[in-house]
């Protein structure tokens, strides 16, 4: 009965994160656009965070905790998730069409993120330097952004503010870190009674929970025939994540992980690559190369419980 309590738990944890994150980003892009800041940095910094406001909420309460496992494999595991099941099973829907920018701009610099995320965590630990080394690099990647009035694309147009959307605001920022609580208590427990290591249960089940919102971003596209938006925001939801969210996760305090992390952050940057190779070829994800994006999450996941 316990583990069905949790199981319960971690499922509304989950529904309730990606609401609060939903409220949060389009209230937070509402009330920015009010007081006169621009589309692109409502793009770069509100929207980017609000599709990792999840991922951002475990991430550092679990360090916080000195889970180190939890806090890294979620990054990682949400990562792979995006690009595999969520990319890929959007382009099986319709082909994805992509551009230069996005694989020589957005997707190189997010390889060398996996690359050097792979160095800095050959030791088993990211330390608070290592992490203010990310972070500094997301900085200085808006910024170049920011001044080459360039952005990645957003999901619809920003509205006008509604005057209760400080109120909500602070709600969906409320719904975000109680959620996230309950699903790092409820997902440990799991992880306990299943007898699979913090990792696993951070890289597979609580990674598939906090990309709620990038799947529902990504659906929504896809449903309005927008099916190029897909591989922007999935693009450039994995850089925040992995430079900002990690990067101030690691400044808080040094993260230990297990020897579990190792082959993932592998499967990470080979599976950057691969979707870096499918970009390029035609500039487009097609059907069959969605498929085999999707094969490589499941065959990730089915060799985590093994």
């Amino acid at each position: 009965m316990i583990i069905i309590k949790d199981i319960v738990i971690l499922l509304v944890s989950i529904i309730v994160i990606g609401k609060g994150a939903v409220w949060l980003v389009d209230a937070a892009a509402r009330v920015a656009k009010h007081f006169g800041i621009s589309e692109l940095v409502i793009g770069l910094t509100v929207v980017a965070f609000g599709t990792s406001a999840p991922e951002f909420g475990v991430t550092i309460l679990a360090a916080i905790r000195g889970m180190g496992d939890i806090s890294v494999g979620n990054i990682v595991g949400s990562n792979i998730f995006n690009l595999g099941f969520i990319l890929g099973g959007t382009a099986i829907i319709h082909s994805l069409k992509t551009s230069r920018t996005i694989v020589f701009r957005d997707g190189i610099f997010l390889l060398f993120g996996g690359i050097l995320l792979s160095v800095f965590l050959w030791d088993l630990t990211l330390s608070k330097i290592e992490g203010i080394v990310l972070f500094t690099l997301l900085v200085l990647y808006l910024l170049y952004l920011y001044f080459k009035k360039e952005t990645i694309e957003t999901e619809e147009p920003t509205h006008a503010m509604y005057r209760w959307d400080p109120i909500l605001l602070f709600v969906g920022i409320g719904l975000v870190i109680v959620g996230s609580h309950f699903l790092v208590e409820s997902a440990v427990n799991i992880a306990r009674f299943m007898g699979v290591s913090d990792w696993v249960i951070g890289a597979t089940i609580i990674a598939a929970g906090t990309s709620a919102p990038e799947f529902a971003t990504s659906l929504t596209a896809a449903m309005k025939s927008r099916y190029g938006m897909s591989v922007g925001n999935l693009i450039g939801s994995d850089i925040f994540n992995l430079f900002g969210v990690l990067g101030v996760a690691g400044m808080m305090r040094n993260l230990s992980v297990g020897h579990d992390a190792h082959i993932n952050l592998i499967i990470l940057s080979f599976m950057i690559a691969v979707v870096l190779i499918f970009m390029r070829t035609g500039w487009v994800v097609s059907r069959k190369e969605g498929i085999i994006l999707v094969m490589i999450g499941l065959l990730r996941w089915i060799y985590s419980f093994s």
